[in-house]
């Protein structure tokens, strides 16, 4: 019984911080775009007419033609 005495408190502390942080992300605009993400996974990004910043290139990362020696070789 005395574990409820403590569980109380707690967790309307841990609902109130969950409120704040939810007013929070509310006032910051996390929610303002909820399609935003679901229409552009639909864009072609290999469209030549799109700028390069847009098209969503990946940079390659340097090749290395160095090879690793294998455990074996003496």
């Amino acid at each position: 019984m005395e574990v409820i005495y403590s569980l109380i408190p707690a967790m309307i502390f841990l609902g109130l911080a969950m409120v704040v942080v939810l007013v929070w992300a509310i006032r910051r605009g996390q929610y303002e775009d909820l399609e935003g993400d679901a229409h552009r996974i639909l864009h072609d990004d290999d469209d030549p007419n799109l700028p390069a910043e847009m098209r969503g290139q990946k940079r390659k990362a340097p090749r290395s033609d160095k090879v690793m020696p294998d455990a074996d070789d003496d």
